[in-house]
C-alpha cells in the first residue's frame, strides 16, 4: 500500500506539471519557433540529468540491445509527443490543447485491454466516461471563445494524445526490465540529439544560427525553457516510469484528465480568463472520474486478492 501511495503521488504531481506546462510553451512560443523550443527544451533537461548523474554518482550501464529495446518508447515519448504538441499549441489556446489531450485514457484503455490484456471493470468504464464527458462539456460551452475551427491544431494535439497512449501501454513493460534513471536517461537523450540536430540543422541551411540562442535574451522564455526542461521533460519522464511500474496503464492515463483541470484553473489565475460555472461543472465531473477510475480499479484488485 505504501508503494501505491507513492505512485499515486507522483501520478498527481505529473498532472499538476503536465497542467502547468502548457502555459509555459505558450510563452516560449512568442519568442522561438517549435522546433527551437524542443530543442533547448531537452538541451535543459539533458545537462540536468547529467548533473543528477555526477551528485548522485550512479554509473548506467547501456548496452547496444538495451538502447534497441528504448528506442521506440523514446521515439513516441518525448520524440512524437512532444512534436506533436508544439505544433498544435502554436496553432490552439493551452486550455483547449489541454482539453482535447484529455482522450488519452480513451485510447490507452483500449490499447492496455489489446496488448496488455488488462481488464477494466464496467465501474472503470463509467468512471473515465463520466471524466471525458466533463471535458466534452467544457469544450462545448467554451463555444465562440473556443478555436475549434483550427482543425490542424486540434489533430496534432489529438495525435499527441494517442502517442502518450501507446506510450503508457509499452512504458508498462519496459519499467519492469529497466531502472528508473536508465529509461529516463535513454529518452532524454534521443530528445536532446533528435531536435537538437533538426533545429541546428535547419538553421545552418538558412544561415540563421545566430538566432538559435536570441531567445534567451528573454527573461520569461529561460524561466519557462527551465520548467519545460527540467520538469516537464526530466521530471515528468521519471514520474509517469515510476508510476507505471506499479500503477496499470489504463489508471495513470486517467490522471492526463486531471492535468486538464490544473490547464484550465491555471489560466484563470495567471493569464487571467474567466472562471464560469461550466468550469466548475466539468471539473467536478473530472474529479470524479479520476477518483472513480482508481476506486474501481483498488476494489477489483481487492476482491482478486480475496479470492
Amino acid at each position: 500500500m505504501l508503494e501505491k501511495r507513492k505512485a499515486y503521488i507522483a501520478a498527481i504531481s505529473y498532472a499538476f506539471v503536465i497542467g502547468l506546462s502548457f502555459l509555459c510553451v505558450k510563452l516560449t512560443l512568442s519568442v522561438a519557433s517549435p522546433i527551437d523550443t524542443l530543442a533547448h527544451r531537452f538541451t535543459v533537461a539533458f545537462i540536468g540529468i547529467v548533473i543528477l548523474l555526477v551528485f548522485t554518482k550512479n554509473k548506467l550501464t547501456i548496452k547496444k540491445q538495451d538502447l534497441l529495446k528504448i528506442l521506440p518508447l523514446a521515439l513516441l515519448y518525448p520524440i512524437v509527443f512532444f512534436t506533436f504538441q508544439v505544433l498544435g499549441l502554436a496553432r490552439i489556446s493551452s486550455s483547449e490543447a489541454g482539453i482535447i489531450q484529455a482522450t488519452i485514457p480513451i485510447f490507452t484503455l483500449a490499447l492496455a485491454s489489446l496488448l496488455l490484456k488488462e481488464k477494466a471493470t464496467w465501474g472503470q468504464y463509467v468512471a473515465i466516461s463520466i471524466s471525458v464527458l466533463g471535458v466534452i462539456y467544457m469544450l462545448m460551452m467554451n463555444g465562440a471563445n473556443a478555436t475549434t475551427g483550427n482543425i490542424f491544431g486540434s489533430g496534432f494535439i489529438l495525435l499527441s494524445a494517442f502517442a502518450a497512449s501507446i506510450y503508457n501501454v509499452f512504458a508498462r513493460r519496459l519499467t519492469k526490465q529497466y531502472s528508473l534513471l536508465t529509461l529516463t536517461y535513454v529518452m532524454t537523450l534521443c530528445g536532446f540529439v533528435i531536435f537538437n540536430g533538426i533545429a541546428i540543422g535547419d538553421h545552418v541551411m538558412k544561415g540563421t544560427i545566430h538566432d538559435f540562442y536570441k531567445p534567451f535574451l528573454h527573461v520569461d522564455f529561460i524561466i519557462a525553457i527551465l520548467y519545460l526542461g527540467l520538469l516537464s521533460s526530466l521530471g515528468t519522464s521519471y514520474l509517469s516510469n515510476y508510476a507505471l511500474s506499479i500503477l496499470e496503464a489504463s489508471k495513470m492515463s486517467v490522471f492526463s484528465n486531471l492535468a486538464t483541470l490544473i490547464t484550465i484553473f491555471a489560466g484563470v489565475l495567471f493569464l487571467h480568463e474567466t472562471f464560469q460555472k461550466y468550469h466548475l461543472i466539468g471539473g467536478v465531473m473530472i474529479v470524479m472520474g479520476v477518483i472513480g477510475t482508481n476506486y474501481f480499479g483498488m476494489k477489483r484488485v481487492a476482491k482478486n486478492e480475496q479470492i
